[in-house]
C-alpha cells in the first residue's frame, strides 16, 4: 500500500488488489491488471492523460470517500499538480509491487520503465526549452529570415 496527501491534507492510500482492480474495471471498464493492452496501451494513457489518470485514481480511492466525508468532486478539486504527481507516483509504485508479488516481472518492469520514460521525457523537453534563444527567435521571426521553431 502506498500513501500520499492531497492539497487539503487528507492522506489517501492506494492499494491494488484483485478486488480494487475489479472495482475499477466495473466502474470504468479499465483492466489495471493488463497495462500493456489497448491502443495506446493503458500504461501510455495513464502517463500522458491527466484526466484519465484522475478518473482511475478516483475509482481506486472511492472506498475511502466516506471515511474522509468527501465526494468525487471534492477529491478532484483537492488534486492540484503536486498532489496528482504524488498520487501517480504512489499508483505506479503500487502497480510495480503488485506485479512483482504476483510473479509478473514483465509487467513490473514495464511500469517501472514507464516511470523512467516520463521522467526522461520531461527532462529532455525542459532541456530543449532551456536551450531556446528567445531573442534570436523573435528577431528571426520579425525579419522573416527564420521560422519559429517548435518545442
Amino acid at each position: 500500500m502506498k500513501t500520499f496527501n492531497d492539497v487539503s491534507g487528507r492522506t489517501w492510500t492506494i492499494s491494488l488488489t484483485l478486488g480494487t482492480a475489479m472495482a475499477v474495471k466495473d466502474k470504468l471498464n479499465i483492466d489495471l491488471l493488463t497495462p500493456e493492452q489497448g491502443d495506446p496501451p493503458l500504461l501510455t494513457r495513464l502517463g500522458t492523460d491527466e484526466i484519465f489518470l484522475g478518473e482511475v485514481l478516483c475509482a481506486l480511492l472511492e472506498s475511502q470517500f466516506e471515511a474522509h466525508n468527501v465526494t468525487a468532486e471534492d477529491v478532484r478539486n483537492s488534486f492540484d499538480g503536486q498532489t496528482l504527481l504524488a498520487a501517480q507516483k504512489a499508483f505506479y509504485e503500487e502497480l510495480v509491487d503488485f506485479f512483482q508479488s504476483r510473479g509478473r516481472a514483465d509487467r513490473s518492469k514495464a511500469v517501472a520503465t514507464q516511470m523512467k520514460m516520463i521522467d526522461a521525457a520531461v527532462k529532455a523537453i525542459e532541456a530543449k526549452i532551456d536551450a531556446l534563444n528567445i531573442g534570436q527567435m523573435i528577431d528571426g521571426a520579425m525579419s522573416g529570415t527564420s521560422p519559429v521553431p517548435s518545442v
